[in-house]
């Protein structure tokens, strides 16, 4: 008889654990916002012209809904490169952007969703743009959609507020033109 009810109680006791874990997850339903800043490794190939790879700063923007504490879909707009080259006479501008969208999963190591440390990963399709211009000959761009993919690692303060260091993967090609943008930036995501 004391077993039935130790294994009763112990059967209550794990009923109502996941009914708070489920309504915590309820409330973790929302929508979020994220910037990011930092820098990126790009590789530039032009054919005719020759490649080239570079530095230069970074900035995200995303923004998207969490469906539960570990999935959401974002969308974004990243500047992964703008630099301006001279040698004195002329000058060579490129820039690369992307816009895009795509899921995002995310595991905290803590027991509450949205708490603690945590890894995530981010898949998803961009529309990336090459734009170029010399001074006295004018511009053009190339453009094409590919998949994406960054990885990341952070800490959630509250619910509402953590941040992470990001890593992504962007990269397109287009009329003889292959970039490759490799940003590592920081970020901050407010859940609300």
């Amino acid at each position: 008889m004391n077993k039935m009810l130790a294994l009763s109680a112990a059967f209550a006791f794990a009923g109502m654990s996941f009914t708070v874990s489920a309504a915590s997850n309820e409330e973790l339903l929302g929508g979020f916002v994220r910037v990011e800043g930092g820098r990126t490794d790009a590789d530039i190939k032009i054919s005719g012209f020759g490649s080239g790879s570079d530095h230069d700063n970074a900035y995200s923007v995303r923004g998207g809904y969490w469906y539960n504490g570990h999935f959401a879909l974002e969308a974004f707009y990243t500047n992964a490169f703008d630099k301006r080259y001279t040698d004195g006479v002329d000058t060579i501008g490129l820039k690369a952007t992307a816009l895009g969208g795509g899921i995002v999963g995310k595991k905290n190591f803590g027991d509450v969703a949205h708490q603690g440390a945590y890894i995530m990963g981010r898949l998803g399709v961009m529309h990336g743009k090459l734009e170029g211009s010399v001074s006295g000959l004018g511009s053009d761009s190339a453009s094409s959609t590919e998949a994406y993919f960054g990885i990341g690692a952070g800490y959630d303060f509250t619910q509402n507020f953590g941040i992470s260091l990001n890593y992504d993967y962007l990269k397109g090609s287009n009329d003889g033109v292959k970039v490759t943008a490799k940003p590592l930036m920081l970020g901050a995501e407010f859940r609300f």
